[in-house]
């Protein structure tokens, strides 16, 4: 990917700068192929990111607090996020019994094969962004990564 071919400019730019839109540039890459991913399945990337943190709670519920702290994109709409998963079927939302203020999210059997099928789209988009990449390469720019 050359940052000065996508950005249209005959300058050189700084190295600092460079590397920065790179990155948001790739993360833009990133983004759009996952997005296409999900798109059959009518998921957009934080519902399905939503979806695998309830199936990782292995049957246990999750509440509003769990599901934003566990985003990968922190935001504040997780209510419409559950809001919308509720409405396709893939979670349901009930009052904790032992206090009525707390709300329960659960995924459904519903969700939980629409994830596996999700999964399979995610895994083979995954594949065709990393393809370049050997494990190795993988590894030193996750340690690169670590540094932000």
């Amino acid at each position: 990917m050359n940052v000065e071919q996508i950005i249209k400019t005959e300058k050189q730019l700084p190295l600092e700068g460079r590397t920065l839109i790179h990155i948001s540039l790739v993360q833009n890459k990133i983004n759009e192929v996952m997005i296409n991913s999900l798109k059959p399945h009518d998921v957009s990337p934080q519902q399905f990111n939503v979806l695998r943190i309830l199936r990782g709670q292995k049957g246990n519920p999750a509440n509003l607090s769990t599901l934003n702290e566990r985003m990968v994109t922190k935001m504040s709409n997780t209510t419409r996020l559950v809001d919308k998963l509720i409405t396709k079927g893939f979670v349901n939302r009930t009052v904790c019994e032992s206090n009525r203020r707390k709300i329960e999210i659960n995924i459904t059997p519903e969700g939980l094969e629409a994830l596996s099928e999700m999964d399979v789209a995610i895994k083979a988009a995954e594949k065709e962004l990393l393809k370049n990449f050997t494990n190795e390469d993988l590894v030193l720019l996750n340690n690169f990564l670590d540094k932000f």
